[in-house]
């Protein structure tokens, strides 16, 4: 089985290369800064057209910095929230599957397969990792799907992907619901379709 290719941290990226700017900027506003006090020393006058363009671009380089560093602030402020929700979901989502496993009564055995399937792995890949027969994954899967109520691997992946996309984790949160999302019923108006 071939795993995608990694999405590149286009994010991390751009915060890199604003940094970068912001730097090169405040390098040419010092140089320019630099020259305008030594070309006043030189008894140079604001009324000069060099200086006063010097000057100008001095300042609006100085603006422009300031500037992209309130940029890089927002940018990496939205990467910390877009992380801080991420991982938020990943651990309800966890729990989502916990819920669910726990409705179905799974055993150990059989929640490790699970996830394996959730994963994405075969029947081979899954006694790979387990170092047990495909045969005896075989019947573990069909057990699952079985107490999942569902009728095969396809299926039973979408009863999780309709939890997810839901959106609706806060039955995960909720001390007095035990039950997930999406229920037996669910698994079989999937199957009508």
């Amino acid at each position: 089985m071939k795993r995608p290719k990694r999405i590149p941290k286009t994010k991390e990226r751009r915060a890199t290369a604003l940094a970068g700017i912001i730097i090169l900027q405040a390098l040419c506003a010092l140089f320019f800064i630099g020259d305008i006090i030594t070309d006043f020393r030189e008894g140079g006058h604001l009324d000069d057209l060099h200086l006063g363009l010097e000057a100008l671009a001095a300042v609006v380089l100085i603006w422009g910095v300031m500037f992209l560093m309130v940029e890089l602030r927002r940018l990496l402020a939205r990467m910390g929230d877009m992380d801080a929700g991420l991982m938020v979901a990943r651990g309800q989502m966890a729990e989502v599957m916990d819920r669910f496993f726990d409705d179905w009564n799974l055993t150990e055995a059989e929640r490790d397969i699970a996830i394996m399937i959730l994963k994405g792995l075969d029947n081979e890949s899954i006694g790979q990792v387990r170092r047990t027969a495909s045969g005896t994954v075989r019947a573990q899967a069909t057990s699952i799907y079985s107490k999942s109520d569902t009728h095969g691997r396809a299926q039973f992946v979408s009863l999780f992907m309709e939890e997810l996309m839901s959106g609706d984790f806060s039955a995960a949160g909720a001390p007095d619901d035990h039950q997930p999302h999406t229920t037996r019923a669910s698994a079989h108006n999937l199957r009508a379709e």
